[in-house]
């Protein structure tokens, strides 16, 4: 069963599921930092998931919907080509 947690974004709650939190979660406890793709999958689907980019990418575009104001032009989670992602908070 897919919970679902809200938090707040410019004073309006975003519905995310329990994946999209852990996600975001692991990006704000690591802002300002390049996570690889495996490192991701790793802490947020386990060790068994490392080489199943397809998963992040779809959580990522997911998160972004929910969060960027324009989730082609990212802001926050931003892509580090080739590598993985970064967190930008502001």
């Amino acid at each position: 069963m897919s919970r679902r947690i809200c938090v707040a974004l410019h004073n309006e709650i975003i519905k995310l599921t329990t994946t999209e939190y852990t996600l975001l979660a692991l990006f704000a406890k690591n802002e300002g930092k390049v996570l690889t793709h495996q490192y991701i999958l790793r802490e947020v689907w386990g060790p068994g998931y490392i080489n199943q980019s397809q998963y992040l990418r779809v959580f990522i575009a997911q998160l972004r919907k929910k969060i960027e104001d324009d989730a082609n032009r990212p802001m926050h989670i931003v892509t580090e080509s080739g590598v993985g992602y970064r967190f930008v908070a502001t």
